[in-house]
C-alpha cells in the first residue's frame, strides 16, 4: 500500500508539471508554495493598506476542560489554526498544539482516568483527516487512525471509555462507523458497514448500549437509525416513503425518547420528539417558521439549547426537558451563534458569537442569572470595526412567479459608509449549492468597502438553504441554470439603482459559487467587468468523474448523474468550458493543488481554454492547500492579488 501511495504521488506531481508547462502563461513565477501566472507584482501601496485587515483573527469553542479548568479552543496566532486553553473568562490563550497544518475538532475525554482529548488534522488541505490523541499530562500527541483514510465525527461515550467515529478505511469510498476503546485506541471495530451516504454517530444512549446514527444522502434526504451495540442491529426511525431530512440528535434521560430535527411534512427543519415504543412523533417547534440548526443537551439531559436561522441571523433558544417548554434568549448580539456546549457540571452554556462588527469569540451564558461572560477578545488588526459596512437585507424580483406573484430572491448588501455613488459593486455568490450567505465578520468585505469604495451584494439564489425545502430543490437536476438566471435578474436590479454603477459590476465566488461566476461570465458577458473564481467547477462532467470517489454519489444527487446520456448532454451544455468563446472579460482563477472536492484539473482546463481563446486570465495555484486557503500566508497573498485584480479591472478605466 505504501509503494502504491508513493507511485500515485509521483504520478500526480508529473501530471501537475505537464499541466503547468502546457498552460502557455506569459508570466509564471513561484512565491513560497504559490504558483502565480500572469499576476503582476503586488504594489507596496496595496500591501500596506490591506495589512491591518489581514491581521484579524477569531476563536472557536472546542470543549470544556475537566475539573473546571477552563476551555479548549481553536484560534490562529501564527500561520495556521491551532488548539489553545483559557483558564477563565478574559484569560490568556495558551497554545498547546504546534503543527504546520491546521488542527480542528478537539473533544475532551469524559473519563477522569484519561487526561486528554482527540483532535483531527489533515495534510495540505487534502481533507483526509486523521485522528490524534493528545495527552495533557505529557503534552504529546499521537496519531491513532490508519493514516490513509478520511476520518471525522468523533463521539465519546458517556463514560468516556469508548469513542465512535466515521471513516472511509474499509474501501476509501464508503463511510462506515467504527468504535475504539481508549485503552487501545488504534484498534477500531466496524459497527456500521453499508454503502450509500455518510454514516455519522450523533449520540450514545444514557447507558452506552446504543448509538443514534444518521445516514446523510443529500441536502434533501437523510435517514436516522438506532444502532444496538450488542447485536449490531440497525433500526430505522423515520420512514422512506417521503423525501425528507430526518436528523436524530439526542436521547432523553430515560432512553425512551429521541430528539431530532426533520422537515418531514414541513417546509422547515423542525425539532421533534420520537417515542421508541409507540413510534409517535411530536412536533415541538412547529410554530417557528425557520430551520432549527444546531442543538445541544446537558449531561443530566434536563436542558437543551438550539439555534434558529431566522432569515440569515441566529436566535438562541433554551428548553426544559422533559416538558419541552422553550423560550428565546434575549439581549444577545445580532449575528451568528454556533458551537453551543453545556458545561458538564455547571449551569453554563458556551457559544461562539460572530457579528459583522466583531469576529467570532467565545462567550458563556449563566443559565441561572442569564448573564454572559466573554472568554476571548480576538484581535482586529487595530481597526475601528464600527466603520465596517452593516448589511442591509433586500429582496428583488426574479424571472418566474409563485402563487401569481414574482418570485423574490433575498440578498444582503454591504455598502461603504457615507460614500458617494454611484458605487462599483461586486456580486459575491456562496458555494454549496445548498449553502446560504449569512451576515458575518468579514475584514475582506470591509477592505473592499472602506479602502476601495466597492459595495458587495450577496444573494441567496434558488437552491440556497434557510428558506424551506421547496426553495432548496428549485435548482436540482435539469433546473441548474435557473439559479444563474437569478444572477441575471440581480444585475438588472442593480442597473436600476442610482446608487450603483451599472458599468462596473464584478462577480466573485468559491466552489459552486465559482461555477456561478464562470457561468455568469459567459451568460452576462456584456454586463460584467470581471470575475474571480475560487476552486470553482468548470465542467460538471469532468468534475463528477474526477472528484474524490467518496463524494460522487452525494454530488450526483444534487447535480445529476453524468452517466445518464440525457443528463450528461445537459451538464455538458451548461459547462463553462464549452462556452469560453463568450467570455471576453478578465478572469482570476484561484485553486488549491490538493483539492479533493473540485480537483485542480477543473481550474487548469478553464485557464488553458481561455488562453487558447486569447482571453485574459490570472491564475494562482497553492501547492499546499485544498478546497480553499487555510494558511494565513496563502490567504494574504490571495486577498492582495484579488484587490489588485479588482483595482485594475473593476475600478480603473
Amino acid at each position: 500500500m505504501k509503494t502504491f501511495n508513493v507511485l500515485h504521488k509521483l504520478i500526480s506531481i508529473f501530471i501537475l508539471s505537464i499541466l503547468l508547462q502546457t498552460a502557455n502563461a506569459q508570466d509564471r513565477r513561484e512565491l513560497g508554495n504559490m504558483i502565480l501566472e500572469d499576476i503582476p507584482e503586488i504594489p507596496a501601496e496595496i500591501k500596506s493598506r490591506i495589512q491591518q485587515y489581514q491581521n484579524t483573527r477569531s476563536a472557536s469553542f472546542a470543549d470544556w476542560l475537566p475539573n473546571n479548568e477552563g476551555i479548549l479552543l481553536s484560534t490562529r496566532f501564527g500561520n495556521t489554526v491551532q488548539l489553545h486553553t483559557v483558564k477563565s473568562p478574559g484569560g490568556a490563550r495558551n497554545q498547546i498544539t504546534y503543527f504546520d497544518e491546521p488542527v480542528s475538532n478537539g473533544t475532551i475525554c469524559p473519563s477522569p482516568n484519561y487526561n486528554g482529548f482527540l483532535f483531527t488534522k489533515d495534510i495540505g488541505g487534502n481533507e483526509f483527516a486523521q485522528i490524534y490523541w493528545y495527552n495533557m499530562n505529557t503534552r504529546n500527541s499521537e496519531m491513532i487512525s490508519d493514516g490513509e483514510s478520511r476520518n471525522f465525527g468523533v463521539l465519546w461515550s458517556n463514560k468516556g471509555e469508548r469513542f465512535a467515529f466515521t471513516s472511509s478505511r474499509r474501501n476509501k469510498k464508503d463511510f462506515d462507523i467504527y468504535i475504539s476503546n481508549i485503552k487501545s485506541p488504534k484498534i477500531a471495530t466496524i459497527k456500521v458497514e453499508r454503502g450509500g451516504g455518510y454514516w455519522i454517530a450523533t449520540d450514545w444512549s444514557p447507558d452506552d448500549s446504543k448509538i443514534l446514527v444518521i445516514q446523510y444522502l443529500s441536502s434533501t434526504k437523510s435517514n436516522s437509525y438506532i444502532l444496538d451495540l450488542k447485536t449490531n442491529e440497525l433500526t430505522q426511525i423515520n420512514d422512506n416513503e417521503s423525501e425528507a431530512v430526518f436528523l436524530a440528535s439526542a436521547w432523553d434521560r430515560t432512553g425512551e425518547n429521541i430528539y431530532a430535527t426533520t422537515n418531514q411534512g414541513k417546509e422547515f427543519n423542525t425539532l421533534v420528539k420520537y417515542n421508541i415504543k409507540s413510534k409517535k412523533i411530536d412536533y415541538i417547534t412547529g410554530n417557528i417558521p425557520w430551520d432549527i440548526e444546531e442543538g445541544a443537551i446537558n449531561k443530566s439531559r434536563t436542558k437543551s439549547a438550539f439555534t434558529v436561522n431566522e432569515n440569515g441571523y441566529s436566535q438562541l433558544y433554551l428548553m426544559d426537558l422533559p416538558f419541552n417548554k422553550y423560550s428565546k434568549v434575549e439581549n444577545l448580539p445580532v449575528g451568528q451563534i454556533y458551537s453551543i456546549y453545556f458545561h458538564p457540571t455547571q449551569e453554563k452554556l458556551a457559544m461562539v458569537i460572530n457579528t459583522t462588527q466583531s469576529p467570532g469569540d467565545i462567550y458563556s451564558l449563566d443559565l441561572k442569572t442569564m448573564k454572559t461572560e466573554r472568554w476571548t477578545t480576538s484581535e482586529v488588526g487595530g481597526l475601528d470595526t464600527s466603520t465596517f459596512p452593516k448589511p442591509e437585507l433586500i429582496s428583488y424580483d426574479t424571472y418566474d412567479e409563485i402563487d401569481g406573484k414574482k418570485r423574490s430572491i433575498p440578498a444582503f448588501i454591504y455598502k461603504p459608509q457615507n460614500a458617494a455613488g454611484p458605487l462599483p459593486i461586486m456580486i459575491s455568490i456562496h458555494g454549496g449549492p445548498e449553502g446560504q450567505h449569512i451576515p458575518y465578520f468579514s475584514s475582506f468585505y470591509a477592505y473592499l468597502a472602506n479602502e476601495m469604495g466597492i459595495a458587495v451584494i450577496a444573494p441567496n439564489v434558488r437552491g440556497s438553504a434557510g428558506y424551506g425545502k421547496t426553495y432548496l430543490k428549485l435548482d436540482n437536476g435539469f433546473n441548474r441554470e435557473n439559479s444563474v438566471k437569478d444572477i441575471g435578474k440581480l444585475i438588472e436590479w442593480i442597473e436600476k439603482q442610482p446608487e450603483f454603477d451599472k458599468n462596473r459590476i464584478a462577480v466573485f465566488g468559491g466552489s459552486y459559487g465559482g461555477y456561478m461566476v464562470l457561468s455568469s461570465m459567459y451568460n452576462f458577458n456584456d454586463k460584467l467587468k470581471c470575475g474571480v473564481d475560487i476552486v470553482g467547477i468548470s465542467n460538471f462532467v469532468t468534475f463528477l468523474e474526477n472528484t474524490e470517489e467518496y463524494r460522487r454519489d452525494l454530488r450526483r444527487a444534487e447535480y445529476g448523474d453524468e452517466r445518464d446520456p440525457k443528463m450528461r448532454e445537459y451538464l455538458l451544455s451548461i459547462s463553462p468550458t464549452n462556452h469560453v468563446d463568450k467570455i471576453k472579460k478578465p478572469l482570476f482563477v484561484i485553486q488549491g493543488a490538493n483539492d479533493p472536492r473540485v480537483p485542480m484539473t477543473e481550474a487548469e482546463q478553464m485557464v488553458k481554454s481561455i488562453r487558447e481563446n486569447n482571453g485574459t486570465v490570472w491564475y494562482m495555484l497553492a501547492k499546499d492547500e485544498g478546497h480553499g486557503f487555510r494558511k494565513k500566508e496563502n490567504r494574504d497573498r490571495m486577498t492582495e492579488a484579488v484587490a489588485l485584480f479588482l483595482k485594475e479591472n473593476l475600478l480603473d478605466d
